[in-house]
């Protein structure tokens, strides 16, 4: 039994929406990020990130309270409002390929404790630590945890007769997607949504597991304030079949002293390989990866399918890992490794060929995406995949809703 509820929510005022809400921060490079703060004064980057030109001379405490003082200063000066009761929040992000839509609301910290809401990933307990701190510091959020759950035919009617009402906010930006936000505040509705969701025994992380973990130890931190809104985080829930699932491709700097005819003759052993020349090539089935190397690319078809057994043995990712990167670059910490980088498979294998050929990478590897049903099986059976395993869409535009702890 999945519990959900309504919030109050702190949102930017409809004149200004557009203005206010913004990627998240890390997609911004330096250049970007002081274009936006200095031409656009209503830009969310102010609170989050409000003293940047000085943000590696302070100390984290005193950024999260500036984050705070800027956030206050928004809501003094009217461009955030809070509403005034409690709703859910339907959520559409249309893209030139993708049309992606759930429903925005606080998800139980208990159900996370309890595994209703299941995990995927492991998490780095610094990371953990500092997202608390962060929200114990700023007492509020806007970064919802992706959630998944199962397709509803009665959820998917349910969620199309409400988007034929009008929207509180419809507006489009500079990246090309448009962004529709409804208002579910009927006692009905909501008591409808929460009944169903009920009736779902476990919902899955896709994206947020640090965020979660952060919320979950921030209870346990601050539960004698008798905040309610502690025992719940922000989510952003959505069906299974609407969300996007990317690979993470690898590329290292270097061969680990192997010659590249040494290198090929190793991955013999365990791969067909299959020279692609200048073909932009990706792996089309699971099992098969890309290689792109002095100046070509390769199809590496795996050999051993039949001998491994298990969930995780069976997961590209760590394929890869087990054959190529552990026992023949020594590429054994894919956290921390300064050997190894990573780029999403949002992103076009000529950004692989780039970088390699740019002389700073000496090798990289294209992997074939994941799906959801590989995702469900790590967390139904307790198991963490290997860092970088998947990058997942949609992703929620920051300071479109905040919700205050």
């Amino acid at each position: 039994m999945s519990k959900i509820i309504p919030f109050k929510a702190v949102r930017p005022t409809t004149d200004k929406v557009g203005l206010v809400t913004c990627r998240n921060y890390e997609d911004y490079s330096a250049a970007e990020l002081a274009a936006w703060l200095n031409f656009n004064p209503y830009s969310f980057l102010h609170i989050i990130n409000p003293a940047y030109q000085n943000v590696n001379n302070i100390s984290l405490e005193k950024r999260f309270k500036g984050v705070a003082n800027k956030f206050q200063d928004f809501k003094n000066n009217e461009v955030f409002v809070e509403d005034e009761i409690p709703a859910f929040y339907l959520y559409e992000i249309k893209t030139k390929a993708d049309v992606f839509t759930g429903i925005v609301a606080g998800a139980s910290v208990e159900d996370y404790k309890n595994n209703v809401i299941k995990k995927h990933e492991d998490t780095l307990q610094y990371r953990v630590e500092m997202f608390k701190d962060y929200l114990h510091q700023t007492r509020f959020n806007t970064e919802p945890v992706l959630i998944t759950y199962p397709d509803s035919v009665e959820i998917n009617t349910w969620i199309l007769l409400k988007k034929k009402n009008r929207a509180i906010y419809e507006f489009s930006t500079t990246n090309k997607e448009k962004h529709t936000l409804w208002k579910i505040d009927t006692q009905s509705d909501i008591d409808w949504l929460e009944n169903h969701f009920e009736e779902i025994p476990n919902l899955y992380i896709a994206d947020g597991h640090h965020r979660s973990a952060s919320a979950e130890m921030l209870l346990e931190q601050d539960k004698h304030l008798g905040n309610e809104n502690l025992n719940y985080f922000m989510s952003f829930l959505i069906a299974e079949s609407n969300v996007k699932i990317y690979e993470f491709n690898r590329i290292i700097r270097d061969l680990n002293g192997y010659s590249k005819e040494a290198f090929l003759g190793k991955l013999k052993e365990n791969f067909e390989i299959e020279s692609k020349e200048q073909e932009l090539w990706k792996p089309q089935n699971k099992k098969e990866f890309g290689m792109y190397l002095d100046n070509k690319f390769y199809a590496l078809i795996f050999k051993h399918k039949e001998k491994r057994e298990g969930i995780k043995q069976k997961l590209d990712a760590q394929i890869l890992y087990d054959t190529v990167l552990e026992p023949l670059l020594a590429i054994g910490d894919l956290r921390n490794d300064e050997r190894i980088d990573y780029i999403s498979g949002k992103q076009s294998v000529t950004a692989i060929k780039q970088k390699v050929d740019e002389g700073e990478f000496a090798v990289g590897f294209m992997l074939y995406p994941s799906n959801i049903n590989e995702i469900k099986a790590f967390a139904d059976n307790n198991l963490i995949m290997p860092p970088k395993s998947t990058y997942i869409e949609p992703k929620f535009r920051s300071g479109l809703v905040v919700y205050e702890l």
